[in-house]
């Protein structure tokens, strides 16, 4: 877990003024250079992979870094998962408090395709897990088939992440 004061909620508001920071720097970034890392839609990539099917895996550790993507399109968070927004600063502040405190969270919720993984429940906590080094995280797992897999067009958790 990342360095602080001790205080859960000054090291909470500093966690999320450091994570907006960095959201801020990367879209500045991206629109000088162009590229970036997108956050990825979970309709557009089944529809463009041409879905088949799905089945329940169940509760898993996931890697934090092969989550790509989201279900909903209005959640407040870039491809890196750091706030795109102050409105979502409140709910974020008492996650990362909690987490800090060292309380438990349900597990998030997600729609694995290939390798990579899409939030339906549970952006705030993946934003702050990231945010404060955490490697894994627990989800329930939804697995969705495609006719095209995902690796034949680079979708998998290494490629997007390089």
């Amino acid at each position: 877990m990342a360095g602080g004061t001790g205080f859960s909620s000054q090291d909470a508001q500093s966690d999320f003024t450091k994570a907006r920071r960095g959201q801020r720097r990367r879209a500045l970034l991206a629109k000088i250079r162009g590229g970036g890392r997108p956050i990825l839609f979970l309709d557009e990539v089944t529809g463009a992979l041409g879905r088949t099917g799905i089945r329940r895996i169940g509760l898993r550790s996931i890697p934090i870094d092969s989550i790509v993507g989201t279900v909903d399109r209005g959640h407040g968070f870039d491809g890196e998962f750091r706030p795109t927004t102050r409105r979502v600063r409140g709910r974020w502040e008492r996650i990362a408090k909690a987490t800090r405190r060292g309380e438990s969270f349900p597990p998030i919720d997600v729609y694995r395709v290939g390798t990579v993984h899409f939030v339906e429940d549970g952006h705030h906590r993946v934003s702050v897990a990231r945010q404060l080094g955490h490697e894994v995280i627990e989800a329930r797992v939804i697995e969705i088939q495609t006719r095209i897999p995902p690796s034949e067009i680079g979708l998998t958790a290494s490629h997007y992440r390089s």
